[in-house]
């Protein structure tokens, strides 16, 4: 006999699986480290973390996703690509207002991804998450 899962089952079942993944790597000072948990499918998109491990001010890397979440001010959520539009490298912190790459010290703005330093001149590219609950979700 063959059981097929409603949606709602799914939708319950990975509502429970995206719980389990809400573990920081963010340090003391308020700048944060890069995510080594896996990130929960619901449908096709995916629960990054909790909006609680984003801090104000600072930000999140997702290195295996090759995306920085950041909140710029209380409860305004972004998120860019990871890769720096210099010569790829992955950015490696966000601190004091900037996501900086440690390739070539280039760095961008956690508001809008553009750059503020360093040699590349383009932003950014934005990615699309949004915020569902307490969870920040990447489309």
């Amino acid at each position: 006999m063959t059981h097929t899962a409603s949606r709602r089952t799914v939708l319950l079942a990975t509502g429970a699986t995206a719980l389990a993944v809400g573990c920081s790597d963010n340090d003391d000072n308020g700048g944060s480290a890069s995510a080594t948990t896996s990130s929960a499918a619901v449908g096709d998109a995916r629960v990054l973390a909790r909006t609680a491990d984003v801090p104000v001010g600072g930000g999140k890397i997702f290195k295996d996703e090759k995306v920085v979440v950041t909140q710029p001010t209380e409860g305004d959520f972004k998120a860019f690509s990871a890769v720096c539009t210099h010569q790829g490298c992955t950015v490696a912190s966000v601190a004091d207002g900037t996501i900086n790459c440690p390739c070539h010290r280039s760095s961008f703005k956690i508001s809008d991804g553009a750059p503020t330093g360093g040699p590349a001149t383009t932003p950014l590219p934005a990615e699309r998450i949004t915020v569902q609950g307490d969870s920040i979700v990447l489309a």
